[in-house]
């Protein structure tokens, strides 16, 4: 069974890139355009994984990302945040970095290091 991963991401481009990598990996992928959508469907479809970008509109990662790791239901989720700026993601003590923009080897290893032990 394939394993599922939610990528939030609000520009369409560097969403599509991500989910098309991730796809032609053989991974299921969920997508979220900003952080409410994406705390729903982490609940709701509890993926194996979340790449989730920091400046989203709305509810930004940094919340999302909170509320995630703060509900039993959803905690132990791993989440690797996607920005610009390595130094405040890391500051954030979420489980990973992706760093934009997101090339394809780039994805495909930082994802594999996410999932290699669930």
């Amino acid at each position: 069974m394939a394993k599922r991963i939610l990528v939030a991401e609000d520009d369409p481009d560097n969403r599509c890139i991500v989910v098309k990598v991730l796809t032609l990996e053989g991974y299921e992928t969920l997508a979220a355009d900003d952080g409410r959508s994406a705390l729903a469907l982490a609940r709701r479809e509890r993926p194996d994984l979340i790449v989730m970008d920091l400046g989203m509109p709305g509810m930004d990662g940094w919340e999302a990302a909170r509320r995630l790791k703060a509900d039993p239901q959803t905690a132990d989720i791993p989440i690797t945040l996607t920005a610009w700026d390595e130094e405040r993601a890391r500051e954030a003590g979420y489980d990973g970095y992706l760093s934009k923009s997101c090339r394809p080897k780039t994805i495909h290893e930082a994802v594999a290091r996410f999932l290699a032990g669930r």
